[in-house]
This record gives C-alpha cells, structure tokens and sequence, in this order.
C-alpha cells in the first residue's frame, strides 16, 4: 500500500485532483478525443480517483483499513444502482464521504458509476458521471460535521446533490448534441430533465434519511475502533 509522507505534496494532490485534472481529463475527452476515447478518459479518471484516495493515507496499517471499508462501500454503491427509479447511489457515496473522508467519497461515487456501467452501458457519459458523483461524495467529506449534525442539512445537502448531478448531466447532453457548449440549449435541457431531477432529489433525500443512522453509526464504530 503506497503512502505519501509529504503533508505539503498530498494537499497539493487533494486540490489538483479534483478540481484541475479530473475536470480537464473530462473536457478534452470531449473536445480532443471527440467522445472516441471515452473507455480511455473513464480510466484515467478512475486512477486519479485512486490517486487522490490514497492521498489521504497517513500510515500504511489505516490505508489499507480504509481500503477494504471503500471496496464494501463500492460494492454496495454499485448494488444500489440496480434499484428500479429510486437509487440510493448518492446517498452512499455521501454517507462514505462523512464518515471516511472526501477522498473516499469521491472514489466510491466515481467508481460506481464506472463499474456498474458495465452492466448500464459505458459511453461517453460515463467519466461525466464519475465525476458528478465523485465531486458530491467529495464535498460531503469536506461538510462532515456539518451533515452529522441533524437531519435537515442532510437533506438540503441530498436536495442540491441531485440538482447537481442533473446539471452536469445536462452539460453532457448539450455537448453530445451540439457538439459546443449553447447556453440555450442548455437551458432547455434542464427544464426538460425535470422529472428526473425530482427523482434524483426525492431518492437522495428519502435514502439518506433512512440509511445515515445504520449504515454511518456502523462506519462511525469501525473507523473508532480500528483509529481510521
């Protein structure tokens, strides 16, 4: 299990990750590769994933803990997805992202979405969802005592994470069928999605109301008594 000793490399990592290479990774897959190379652009997102995940181990023996607790997390991520109209997706991915870190919620919503695609069917959308869901796990993490708080800052946090999704969804959508980015367009698109984005935001809601308390006391009991 690799570990980054350098404080100052590994905040670095935290920012550069997220907010420049990932987001980059997904514009020139747009732009450069012209969707072509979308298994490509899903893999170099996935290793990033990976890369910022492991930029938040402090020792060997809790990195290789958080790592075994992820690849449940994922797993149950992915499962969740097969869950006709309501998916409680997000709802995981925050609930790892309070409890294990933003880098571990970014890696579970970004690998769900990659993994279960298999099944769904991979295409060009797929890096803009692995990204989608790996930046709400990420502010989740980032907003962890906050939501662990009480039960409506996690449902506007579960509101706004399905406006989110849809918006960026929706900037796929856009580019896919005009090939630039038309504000108009743009527009018209997410009124269009409406429907959906009401079932994005009554799921997450719904889903972390009733998953946080089991799932998150039991996340919350193993990193106490394995000091993760």
């Amino acid at each position: 299990m690799v570990v980054i000793k350098n404080n100052r490399i590994r905040n670095i990592i935290k920012i550069l990750i997220p907010f420049v290479l990932i987001p980059a990774a997904v514009v020139v897959g747009v732009f450069v590769f012209d969707d072509r190379s979308y298994a490509f652009i899903s893999l170099v997102v996935a290793l990033l994933s990976v890369l910022l995940f492991v930029a938040g181990f402090e020792k060997r023996r809790t990195g290789t803990g958080r790592m075994a607790i992820v690849t449940i997390m994922v797993a149950l991520t992915v499962t969740g997805r097969f869950v006709p109209y309501f998916k409680p997706v997000v709802a995981l991915t925050v609930i790892t992202g309070i409890y294990l870190g933003g880098e571990a919620g970014f890696l579970v919503g970004a690998m769900a979405a990659v993994i279960s695609n298999f099944y769904f069917g991979q295409g060009p959308w797929t890096p803009f969802q692995m990204l989608a869901w790996g930046m709400i796990g990420l502010v989740a993490g980032f907003m962890g005592e906050v939501l662990k708080k009480g039960r409506i800052p996690l449902a506007v946090y579960g509101f706004f994470s399905g406006l989110f999704f849809s918006f960026v969804m929706d900037v796929w959508t856009v580019l896919w069928y005009n090939k630039t980015m038309d504000w108009n367009l743009y527009v018209e698109a997410l009124v269009t999605a409406i429907p959906f984005t009401a079932i994005y935001v009554i799921s997450n809601v719904f889903y972390l109301m009733i998953l946080k308390k089991p799932i998150g006391g039991k996340l919350e009991r193993i990193c106490l008594k394995y000091r993760l």
